[in-house]
């Protein structure tokens, strides 16, 4: 999907807020005129039901449809009729519409799961809630940036699936991870006052729901973009080389510690103990940078409505500099730099952490890019 690329870039310079961009900006609008955000179920305004097609990558307006449980774009008689997906209700209250015709009863979102925590124990559902409000946020944006998706039907065939579990009653511990499509989620960390004291017992600035699942999903896109591919050579260049002990990369990561010149190298302290680890803390930076872009683009602020008070990264910063796209794709990193300075003071201002606690060194920059270019290839069909 070529298009999120080429309008996010065209828009960098001079954003303009348009009706239509690309399949996700993020400034909708109500039948009514009345401004709506991605997770609305109601406009406040007029009172009409609100829902996100996955497929155009926007929140509509709808009217009924006809039949019961059929919704329609408000203000068009005939086209396209929905369902609201079967997660709809309380706890998940799930936004996203069906095709009508379409004999599933879940949206893409939710059919990921395999599994859901047991809602029989009154605290799992608020949890639940905030867990899937973050992989709804995900999934709207691989499709958007048009990566592979696809439903794990069994284990191993390739497919995507979440567990999304509460820790058992014994008190064994529950680990959040990927495993061969399958990814895991302790929903323990939808809580805020577990998630605290974990980002500062491990001593982590940043540590978040949708954090971890674009942590996550990045391990599960190594697997169907790097392993086995043309760009494994390349990515063992940049990253490393993957074949390197991980069990023992772990272990000397939590014990002695990681190396004392790590921030010249990577983007967290995690990254350094293995290449799959740096792969995907540098996936997850990536798909933050995009989202938060587009996000500031939609709503008409980049770069020219900030000031930039630092040196901008230059080609030399690339892992690959005769790259015809370097050039867009550096705009890209100079602009987050910019509006990152320019949120973490509006943080600072209120008396809170900083929105996005991180530097960027060029070694990075060039991971970046390598990313960048594996997305752009896997949405192409390269």
């Amino acid at each position: 999907m070529t298009r999120f690329f080429d309008e996010i870039s065209r828009q960098l310079p001079t954003p303009k807020r348009q009706s239509a961009r690309h399949a996700r900006a993020k400034a909708f609008r109500c039948y009514c005129g009345q401004p709506i955000f991605f997770s609305n179920t109601e406009c406040l305004n007029c009172r009409r039901q609100l829902g996100f097609d996955p497929k155009r990558g926007h929140v509509l307006a709808l009217d009924e449809g006809g039949v019961p449980g059929a919704w329609r774009v408000a203000g068009r008689a005939r086209g396209k009729t929905f369902k609201r997906c079967a997660n709809y209700h309380m706890p998940a209250l799930c936004n996203w519409l069906v095709p009508a015709h379409a004999p599933d009863a879940l949206c893409v979102a939710c059919s990921l799961n395999r599994t859901i925590p047991d809602l029989s124990v009154p605290e799992n559902g608020p949890l639940w809630f905030k867990v899937e409000a973050a992989k709804r946020q995900l999934i709207a944006q691989l499709i958007t940036l048009g990566l592979p998706l696809r439903r794990s039907a069994a284990p191993g065939d390739g497919g995507l699936a979440f567990d999304l579990l509460a820790p058992a009653a014994d008190g064994a511990p529950l680990l959040t991870g990927h495993a061969g499509g399958l990814i895991t989620i302790n929903i323990l960390e939808a809580d805020d006052a577990y998630r605290v004291q974990l980002r500062e017992a491990m001593r982590e600035p940043y540590r978040t729901l949708l954090g971890h699942f674009r942590h996550e999903i990045g391990h599960y896109y190594w697997d169907h973009l790097i392993a086995g591919s043309p760009w494994l050579g390349a990515f063992r260049q940049v990253f490393g080389d993957e074949r390197a002990d991980y069990a023992q990369a772990l272990r000397r990561n939590y014990e002695p510690g990681p190396p004392p010149d790590w921030a010249v190298h990577y983007i967290s302290t995690y990254a350094s103990c293995h290449p799959w680890e740096d792969w995907a803390e540098t996936w997850a930076h990536y798909l933050h940078m995009m989202d938060t872009l587009d996000t500031a683009i939609s709503f008409g602020v980049t770069r020219t409505a900030v000031e930039q008070a630092y040196e901008p990264f230059t080609v030399a910063s690339l892992y690959d500099p005769e790259d015809p796209d370097g050039q867009s794709f550096l705009d890209l990193v100079n602009a987050w730099v910019a509006l990152t300075g320019v949120l973490n003071e509006l943080s600072r201002s209120m008396g809170q952490r900083d929105f996005y606690p991180f530097v960027l060194p060029r070694e990075v920059v060039g991971k970046l890019q390598f990313v960048h270019r594996v997305v752009k290839g896997a949405s192409c069909g390269k």
